[in-house]
């Protein structure tokens, strides 16, 4: 078990019934912003685990983990026991691709995410790499209620250090919300929506989309821009779509 790691857990946010927030004291190793971490609890005599984007960026002092918790998910009804000072294992290395190194150049960079996938680029937004490469940032986050609109504080600060080039656009899907776009990502791209909000063309000669949140999400959405030229994004062959499936 070399590769796991005892963390402390230092903070703990609810911020609806099922959606939370630990902040872990852990030793890993050096990461790239974009990577996810495996996190682990002891249950029933078997080790746990389950892989959670970082939300903190590798300057931070701390691991910082967004998650929902899952009805019958084994790891997930645990967390909701944890509080601060309980020990929870951490996997040494962090892993994944879905960074900016992997991202080709362009003027215009969308991150669409939903649900928990907002994470990982608010660890990507507190960069300095997303700023000096792209001309215009727009951050697009889909969730069922207002109430999972969270992370506020965050994305304001992230607004606020960044007015001419960055905007943050919420969707909310089953109940109307003021200045908050009603319905789902890929019919607001498909009848114009998303681009009149964000104040810029979403074309894939200006643009590359960087997707994570929930498999029908990315699925759909990937499918909608295919149809207007956008291609995904390989080493071998760099095209314009890279994605992460966070649950």
């Amino acid at each position: 078990m070399d590769h796991w790691l005892e963390g402390r857990i230092v903070e703990k946010h609810q911020w609806t019934d099922k959606l939370f927030t630990l902040r872990i004291d852990a030793p890993i190793s050096s990461f790239k912003p974009g990577q996810f971490v495996r996190i682990a609890l002891d249950i029933g005599g078997e080790r746990i685990a389950r892989p959670y984007s970082c939300v903190n960026t590798p300057e931070e002092s701390y691991l910082e983990i967004y998650y929902n918790t899952v009805d019958g998910g084994p790891l997930t009804s645990a967390l909701l026991s944890v509080n601060v000072g309980d020990k929870i294992w951490v996997a040494r290395h962090a892993s994944g691709f879905f960074t900016l190194d992997e991202v080709p150049d362009a003027e215009n960079l969308w991150m669409i995410s939903s649900g928990t996938g907002l994470g990982v680029f608010l660890c990507l937004l507190k960069t300095k790499t997303a700023w000096e490469r792209f001309r215009n940032i727009r951050l697009i986050h889909a969730v069922r209620y207002p109430k999972e609109l969270t992370y506020g504080e965050t994305i304001q600060g992230i607004k606020s250090a960044h007015p001419q080039c960055f905007d943050y656009i919420p969707f909310v899907s089953r109940e109307k919300v003021p200045d908050v776009l009603e319905g789902r990502i890929p019919q607001a791209i498909e009848d114009g929506r998303l681009e009149d909000r964000a104040g810029i063309k979403l074309e894939p000669d200006t643009s590359q989309v960087m997707i994570c949140g929930n498999q029908d999400m990315i699925s759909d959405t990937s499918e909608i821009l295919k149809n207007r030229g956008f291609r995904r994004n390989r080493r071998r062959n760099p095209g314009h779509i890279t994605t992460e499936k966070y649950w």
